[in-house]
């Protein structure tokens, strides 16, 4: 129908009704392209794909699957030579968590976090006023968790691998041996860390060239950290947690008063444990159980959400926004009260993420009105009679890997074991030294994660695997502290709600709210500033927005036998495949 057949006559007023139309036009142009995200790097492939922080790291793990190995091959592959190309985060002195899924269907879990050291307990950061002292929970030997990185890579290859130590761990040797040049990325976040590392001779050996910073551009080498990894190829698991590697980092520990001992590294073991498994609008999702946080709360905020058409709702949206709020508000609540390491308290797993339990968590949802925290607590049912990195992996058989890895913040506690190259973790801070207290990142715990010698510190981290009819369609994670969790939440949903293409899905501008504190966090784009006034009007607070800077997921999409991994645009990472 045209302007005419509608009765409209332009004669008089033509131009100045084509000015406003013109102008209605321009407008919906401007809050669409406030809303567009940045488009993640990405690569499609068949024969395999990586993608991680690091593109030399994504370029290692393609190597290997190049020359014929499987996705935990790649994976263990890439792990290493993140511990050398992307420091701040890839590690051999901290831990983190794997979901592999086999191309035969088993899907298993992996923990290599961190254990508190057999001297650790309860009060050990507290002052003599009772409050916790940040500089020892962070900043501080006492601070480091026994590493569980290099066990936990190692029994993954010989559980699961079909290439040997030596070839998985040869391109890390390597790099750390002759070298690579700098780029912008990390010669920034070395100058940006100078001043920390100048209180260690170590650290100042490692990221400064005698005291000064150095430039992109540049060769770094490691000849420290070549030497450790070459302990590790020859002697396993024993050239790191026993010998002349496990003496330096007791060395290290006895001259900074750390807790660490030779009985402790020697009686790491990694668990291997069931995943977490629930379903999404007849999709499986699988990701980590405890003493991640992250797969329960995953599971526990889709529960809530899938009564609701967040797609006809449409992303960015007041409704979709209100509900995702509220479902992180209960979902984080339920963290502080329940969550914990599952060898030392009972944690209700069953419970948490059982769909029945998220409608009656759900009950007092108000479409019209955001909750108030304070009046939000823990969950009940009856009794019965966020500096890590993430990297995803998968191979032409459908082998796939979802790993992430962390020394808890950026550089851990930016100590290096001197002689032995590497940072050591802080992820003792990921206890709850006080009940009621927030950690670095604003978390509150309570009894479950408490202090105790050998327990694991509760983590966020949510590595997770998506499949459809037995097959893998999505692999995803990603790092940031208390912002992990949330951002995978909208990975998934940006995916099988929206209908986005796993680039978009990691790009779009991405939400955050923890529970306490009662504010949202958004980044640049996640709404439009109508709908930030919508949510005001409903009682939602904070919402202060802010560039990018809610997390980062390297991801893997599959469809019609094509792999598309994806880096996201808030990092320099990189993907490679064949």
């Amino acid at each position: 129908m045209g302007w005419h057949d509608a009765g409209l006559s332009f004669s008089g007023q033509e131009t100045q009704v084509k000015r406003f139309l013109t102008l209605c036009a321009f407008t919906v142009y401007l809050i669409h392209s406030a809303l567009a995200p940045a488009y993640a790097e990405t690569l499609q492939g068949q024969g395999g794909m990586v993608s991680s922080r690091s593109d030399i790291a994504s370029q290692v793990g393609a190597d290997i699957l190049a020359q014929g190995g499987n996705a935990i091959d790649a994976a263990v592959a890439t792990a290493f030579a993140l511990a050398v190309a992307y420091p701040s985060a890839g590690n051999l002195g901290g831990g983190g968590f794997m979901v592999v899924a086999l191309a035969d269907g088993t899907v298993t879990t992996q923990d290599n976090r961190e254990v508190a050291p057999l001297a650790a307990h309860r009060d050990m950061f507290l002052d003599a006023q009772g409050n916790v002292d940040r500089r020892l929970a962070l900043n501080s030997l006492q601070a480091s968790g026994v590493p569980g990185s290099v066990a936990g890579l190692l029994d993954a290859l010989e559980r699961y691998g079909s290439m040997s130590r030596q070839e998985v761990l040869a391109p890390a040797i390597k790099l750390a041996r002759e070298g690579f040049v700098l780029n912008e990325d990390l010669a920034g976040q070395f100058a940006d860390n100078l001043a920390g590392f100048r209180q260690y001779p170590a650290s100042l050996a490692v990221f400064s060239k005698n005291g000064e910073p150095y430039r992109a551009g540049e060769l770094w080498q490691q000849p420290d950290l070549a030497d450790t990894l070459q302990r590790i190829s020859d002697e396993g698991r024993d050239g790191f947690y026993k010998g002349k590697t496990a003496e330096l980092i007791v060395a290290e520990m006895q001259r900074g008063n750390g807790l660490i001992t030779q009985e402790d590294l020697a009686g790491y073991e990694p668990v291997w444990r069931e995943p977490i498994h629930g379903t999404y609008r007849g999709y499986d999702i699988w990701s980590m159980p405890p003493p991640s946080s992250g797969g329960v709360l995953l599971l526990e905020m889709l529960n809530m959400l899938e009564p609701y058409d967040l797609g006809a709702f449409g992303y960015g949206s007041a409704p979709t926004l209100h509900l995702m709020i509220e479902a992180q508000r209960r979902a984080y609540a339920d963290r502080a009260e329940y969550l914990g390491d599952p060898d030392f308290v009972a944690v209700p797993v069953a419970n948490l993420i059982d769909k029945q339990y998220a409608l009656q968590r759900f009950a007092d949802f108000d479409p019209e009105r955001a909750s108030d925290s304070n009046a939000i607590g823990a969950g009940n049912w009856a009794e019965e009679s966020l500096e890590t990195t993430h990297f995803s992996v998968v191979d032409a058989a459908g082998n796939a890997v979802s790993m992430t890895t962390t020394l808890n913040q950026g550089y851990g506690n930016r100590i290096v074991v001197t002689g032995a190259g590497f940072l050591l973790n802080n992820e003792m801070d990921d206890f709850s030294s006080k009940p009621d207290t927030p950690n670095s990142y604003g978390l509150i715990g309570r009894d479950a994660n408490a202090i105790a010698p050998r327990k694991r510190m509760l983590s966020s981290m949510t590595p997770t695997i998506v499949m459809q009819n037995g097959k893998p369609i999505l692999i995803t994670g990603s790092p940031g502290g208390s912002t992990i969790i949330n951002t995978v939440l909208q990975v998934v949903i940006n995916v099988l709600d929206h209908g986005m293409e796993v680039e978009q899905a990691v790009a779009s501008p991405r939400i955050h709210h923890q529970w306490l504190p009662d504010n949202v966090r958004y980044e640049t784009g996640a709404m439009s500033d109508a709908v930030a006034d919508e949510l005001r009007a409903m009682g939602h607070k904070g919402l202060s927005g802010s560039g990018f800077g809610i997390g980062d997921a390297n991801s893997i999409g599959l469809g019609n036998g094509v792999f598309t991994g994806a880096s996201d645009p808030r990092s320099a990472g990189g993907v490679a495949g064949f």
